[in-house]
């Protein structure tokens, strides 16, 4: 696995904090918590993207996977919660927590699962 430099995992953890922090305030005041959510989500995913597996495990190919469609599940809330706060599209209700629980519930999985696996690689 591919580690990042100390400046990349702190944009990687700031990321997160950012898209945490968007979704909560997200229920007072939906522009900024669409805008804070959407810089964190961006910096985590590209930062998610920047650690690739270089190597040939089946179970390791199957976990970035699922750490690449937790990525697709966090834009897609970004996008739901847009259609939410301009009203267009057939989302406008609160449907973005379910594909922003979808991918927090991928990404926790495959943070436990991977360390594993690459311990046991070893």
């Amino acid at each position: 696995m591919k580690e990042l430099s100390p400046l990349e995992n702190a944009c990687f953890r700031i990321g997160a904090l950012l898209m945490l922090v968007g979704a909560a305030i997200f229920f007072m005041y939906p522009t900024a918590g669409m805008y804070v959510y959407g810089v964190g989500a961006l910096m985590f995913i590209l930062m998610q993207i920047r650690t690739e597996y270089l190597g040939r495990a089946i179970t390791m190919i199957r976990l970035r996977r699922q750490q690449l469609l937790a990525c697709c599940c966090f834009v897609l809330a970004l996008v739901m919660m847009s259609m939410q706060l301009h009203s267009w599209g057939p989302f406008r209700r609160q449907e973005w927590v379910v594909a922003l629980t979808i991918g927090c519930v991928l990404e926790l999985y495959t943070s436990f699962r991977i360390p594993q696996e690459l311990e046991k690689n070893k």
